[in-house]
């Protein structure tokens, strides 16, 4: 495969990563308001639950966040140490 090949399918990844977290973070949105909407017209004097919900799945989706845009040259660097313990392993 030819570098320019390369850089297509890891700009490809990179771009799926990005793609889920966006997806990721519509889902959070929507169900998120849907929950605090239910909280609100049926028991807003009650103690608040979706903050159970927001706080665990928005931790969630910081660290899914954090993998998409920041996480790549991390990635990266773990790829490559496994690429070369297995060519060290097959003696190349």
């Amino acid at each position: 495969m030819d570098e320019d090949q390369l850089l297509r399918d890891r700009a490809y990844r990179i771009a799926e990563e990005k793609a889920g977290f966006y997806i990721h973070l519509a889902a959070f949105l929507l169900v998120n308001a849907g929950l605090w909407a239910l909280w609100f017209f049926t028991s807003r004097d009650s103690f608040p639950w979706p903050i159970f919900v927001t706080g665990f799945w928005g931790f969630g989706l910081l660290m899914h966040g954090v993998g998409a845009f920041l996480g790549d040259g991390y990635t990266e660097s773990l790829a490559e140490k496994e690429y070369e313990k297995l060519r060290r392993k097959r003696g190349l």
